[in-house]
């Protein structure tokens, strides 16, 4: 049972709920046109690196005729993907050796997984399980705009300590290989192409969440909101799980205790009206290549 990435780097709540919102139905058309999918045939679909499955949903929903299946190495992923999202395939794989046959898939799809894998595996596996004229469709998070309220940034010697310590003793990143192969916007479409795709395109998809825009509703706000206190928890557990030789619970239960009272603060200023105007702009870059 293989839980690494749940247990040490990124919780499940954490991937799932901001992924919900990164893909919700508001921002469909926008992914549809970058994906160029031909719609008037049933496509069989292959999500590598699926996390918890809300990227797999999404396209339950945009393309109900398509047939999806989706792997992670994560068991834990697996398990909360299956149990969240209906009509998909989930099941336990490595990115590097999947377990298909060679011209499988009409479309592989993945989401901020290419920089956490050696590139030969990475696209090597996907041309190897695509059919010939199959699209290879990456999804990579791009440098966008995150501003936290106050009642949130605001931290005591408490909180100042806790994540003091983390930063000095923190080393995930290294111990599990965490963004281990980076690209930047002109190095990703070259490697696909170097891999073996041809008519390689890019786009990007711009996915504005602000709790306090009229254009969302109270329930959208309030995911949102929430969103950011799932990360908010999920990191204190990772560093606690990475380094409990330098924590004890008694620290771990204070810090929880503490962000659930900021963002139950950051929800009853929405719920009065009070605009904070915090926001999480993510762009994401689509790179699709043909085989």
């Amino acid at each position: 049972m293989n839980v690494i990435w749940s247990k040490y780097v990124q919780g499940t709540n954490t991937l799932y709920y901001s992924r919900k919102l990164r893909f919700d139905d508001l921002f469909e058309q926008q992914y549809r046109q970058l994906f160029d999918l031909d719609t008037t045939r049933t496509l069989k679909v292959l999500e590598v690196g699926c996390g918890p499955g809300a990227l797999a949903g999404a396209i339950h929903r945009w393309y109900p005729n398509a047939e999806i299946t989706a792997v992670d190495r994560d068991s834990e992923f697996i398990r909360f993907a299956s149990e969240h999202e209906d009509g998909i395939s989930f099941m336990e794989g490595d990115a590097t050796r999947l377990a298909f046959e060679d011209n499988t898939f009409d479309v592989t799809i993945s989401n901020t997984v290419a920089e956490h894998i050696e590139p030969s595996g990475f696209y090597g596996e996907q041309f190897r399980v695509l059919k010939p004229g199959g699209k290879c469709l990456v999804l990579s998070s791009r440098r966008g705009i995150n501003i936290t309220p106050a009642c949130v940034m605001e931290l005591n010697d408490f909180e100042q300590a806790f994540w003091k310590k983390a930063r000095e003793y923190d080393t995930s990143f290294e111990t599990y290989s965490v963004c281990k192969y980076p690209m930047n916007e002109a190095e990703m479409p070259i490697t696909m192409e170097k891999y073996g795709f041809r008519n390689i395109r890019t786009g990007y998809a711009t996915i504005d969440l602000t709790p306090d825009h009229p254009r969302f509703s109270s329930r959208l706000a309030h995911d949102m909101i929430n969103a950011e206190r799932y990360s908010a928890l999920d990191s204190i557990d990772s560093v606690f799980e990475t380094m409990p030789e330098h924590y004890n619970a008694q620290e771990v239960t204070e810090m929880k205790r503490l962000a659930n009272m900021k963002y139950d603060t950051r929800i009853e200023q929405y719920n009065r009206g009070e605009k904070q105007w915090d926001t999480n702009v993510s762009v994401i870059m689509v790179i699709q290549g043909t085989k």
